[in-house]
């Protein structure tokens, strides 16, 4: 288990978008998060305290968490002096990067040093097996966004929380390194080899009483060309009985892409369908998330109404106004 509670690093994150893990503890777990570790030309503020190493220790911190997605998930030279000083002053260290901290060899010898630990939870710790197609008990809904980072776990998170408010069965299903520090559990579906992916998920969410839903964390957008089949596999494997849109309406582009649009709503709606009900044929969409975090409240409101009016579904922002229409579509169900 990684130890609680966190100093989250931000290393030189160019935005906010690349903190998003750190993003995640603060606003799901913010018990667990001390503080932040910036370096200089750090481009993100959690807007929580900025400590140093020997400040986070003195407030109890035990992990130093890397917080940051970049592109390419690199551990940064940069980076090293740090996370070298902190496993000499006793943090033990977890990142969610696709270049592991297990692979670098004078971290290893560090940590080996100073008696720490390396957490890397992108890697699969289950065998996992190829996807059956099976039909399973239960009911699962996953939302689908037009582009990556638009609030797809939030949106999970804020259903299974309004759910479990309401007596309702439900349980979040990370599947990715933010979701996994949250929770502590789940699936690193970036780092399952393709074959296996949709395997991954069918595995993450087995048979269930018949009243219970697994709100799945969805990953990438089947319009995102780095990232598509990773959507997919989730598309497939966890054969949803509904499925939400996410948007976040300011983009000017694809996340990374900049000669790719974001598609509308009505696109992902009249692609993701299609494709959900190959393996669940009941499968419907019930509500539309959208992440308005960088608008003001009147215009916010404003586009949710036009886009439930336009949609005929139910819009919200989860987080900012709530998830109990969304909530409600499922009941509905």
């Amino acid at each position: 288990m990684i130890k609680t509670p966190y100093l989250l690093f931000l290393g030189d994150a160019p935005d906010m978008l690349a903190a998003k893990v750190a993003i995640g503890i603060r606003d799901w777990r913010p018990e667990n998060a001390v503080g932040q570790l910036c370096l200089p030309g750090c481009g993100a503020d959690l807007g929580l305290r900025e400590l140093t190493l020997a400040g986070a220790k003195a407030a109890g911190a035990k992990t130093l968490v890397i917080g940051v997605a970049n592109r390419g998930g690199v551990i940064s030279a940069k980076w090293k002096e740090v996370l070298i000083a902190a496993l000499a002053m006793g943090y033990d260290l977890a990142s969610g990067l696709h270049n592991l901290l297990r692979n670098e060899a004078d971290l290893v010898a560090a940590a080996h040093e100073y008696g720490r630990t390396l957490h890397d939870v992108r890697i699969p710790s289950v065998e996992y097996p190829i996807a059956n197609g099976e039909k399973r008990s239960g009911k699962r809904c996953l939302p689908v966004g037009t582009d990556c980072s638009v609030g797809k776990m939030y949106t999970a998170m804020a259903m299974e929380r309004e759910m479990t408010e309401r007596g309702m069965k439900a349980t979040f299903r990370a599947t990715g390194q933010t979701g996994i520090l949250i929770t502590g559990d789940g699936v690193p579906l970036d780092a399952v080899i393709a074959d296996f992916m949709a395997g991954s998920i069918e595995f993450l969410t087995p048979d269930n009483d018949d009243d219970h839903w697994d709100l799945i964390e969805g990953q990438g957008s089947l319009f995102h060309v780095s990232y598509s089949g990773v959507t997919l596999a989730l598309v497939h494997g966890g054969q949803p009985d509904a499925l939400i849109l996410c948007h976040e309406p300011t983009r000017t582009h694809m996340r990374g892409l900049p000669g790719y649009q974001l598609p509308t709503l009505e696109r992902l709606r009249d692609t993701a369908l299609p494709l959900a009900q190959v393996a669940n044929p009941e499968c419907r969409v019930v509500g539309i998330s959208i992440n308005t975090q960088h608008m003001n409240e009147a215009d916010a409101r404003a586009y949710l109404a036009e886009v439930s009016q336009r949609m005929d579904l139910p819009a919200t922002d989860p987080y900012r106004f709530g998830a109990s229409v969304l909530v409600d579509a499922l009941e509905a169900i």
